[in-house]
């Protein structure tokens, strides 16, 4: 039974799962997605000294997914630029973002209300690829739950699993920017969701594909619109993560490295046995001691 079949949502989470995301939608992405490339320290000196390298970096900001998920499944990877629209579309907003005269079209893109109109039609986008990439895996792989949640994940992820790669076509090597050792909250949210989307595609989870892909829209615009618009990088899923994490993975203070540390700390920390008291003095250097002071009191 539907968890949602109560609520007078039915209808309206249908028609928003059957909505097309081309092109208004995928231009706000691919948008959004270019702004994020121009952000990047370097980008706008690199796409006037190698404009070639600023379209493939913007190509990958706009269709690294895509590219990502076909190498999972074992298909071209640069099958989607089989879709024409779709590259002249992303080709002409990076173009005006970049080139156009008096940053006019950036100016206007990144005013901030403006903006925050395109974050939120982006994460319509996120949520749909990672329904479709756990879909197209469900069909080619019936009961392969870990490669639809890797699919799933990497189709919502975007470019930021790629985000190594595309920094070198930049002339950029960042290793610790890595993003799966340091997830961004698109990237858990996209890892989370796609747990989701797959429970539901396996029928472990009782709710419908249009009513999942409503709810968890909602809570993906909300979010992203309010850490754009207080310029915060918290990720929402820090409290909870900070209460299962220790319980169920131990804290670093508790694991062996924190033992390791103490035991080489409590080492140092030995004081070392005083030195043995010089020995005593006899009788006759005591007396001689003594002859020399009245000596030289006398002088």
């Amino acid at each position: 039974m539907d968890l949602a079949e109560a609520l007078p949502l039915g209808e309206l989470a249908a028609a928003f799962a059957a909505l097309p995301v081309f092109p208004l939608f995928d231009t706000a992405y691919f948008i959004i997605s270019v702004l994020y490339l121009k952000y990047e320290p370097g980008a706008v000196e690199m796409s006037r000294k190698s404009p070639f390298a600023s379209w493939l970096c913007a190509m990958l900001h706009c269709f690294g997914s895509y590219i990502l998920a076909d190498l999972l499944l074992g298909e071209a990877p640069i099958g989607y630029f089989s879709h024409n629209s779709s590259v002249i579309l992303a080709t002409a907003v990076w173009y005006l973002i970049f080139f156009c005269p008096m940053n006019l079209f950036y100016k206007c893109v990144s005013f901030l209300p403006v903006k925050l109109i395109f974050v939120a039609m982006k994460e319509v986008v996120r949520v749909r690829k990672i329904a479709a990439g756990v879909h197209h895996a469900h069909h080619l792989y019936h009961h392969g739950w870990f490669v639809m949640m890797a699919t799933g994940w990497v189709k919502g992820s975007g470019v930021a699993l790629m985000s190594n790669f595309e920094q070198l076509l930049r002339g950029v090597w960042k290793p610790e920017t890595n993003e799966i050792l340091h997830m961004s909250f698109p990237t858990k949210a996209s890892l989370y969701g796609t747990v989701l989307f797959t429970l539901q595609q396996t029928h472990w989870l009782p709710i419908s594909e249009a009513n999942l892909i409503f709810f968890f829209t909602m809570f993906m615009i909300v979010c992203k619109v309010f850490m754009t618009a207080t310029h915060s990088h918290a990720s929402p899923f820090a409290p909870l993560e900070n209460l299962v994490c220790p319980v169920l993975f131990g804290s670093v203070s508790s694991g062996h490295p924190g033992h390791h540390h103490n035991h080489h700390g409590a080492s140092h920390e030995v004081s070392h046995p005083p030195p043995p008291p010089p020995p005593a003095k006899s009788k006759e250097e005591l007396n001689e001691g003594t002859r020399k002071r009245k000596a030289k009191k006398a002088e």
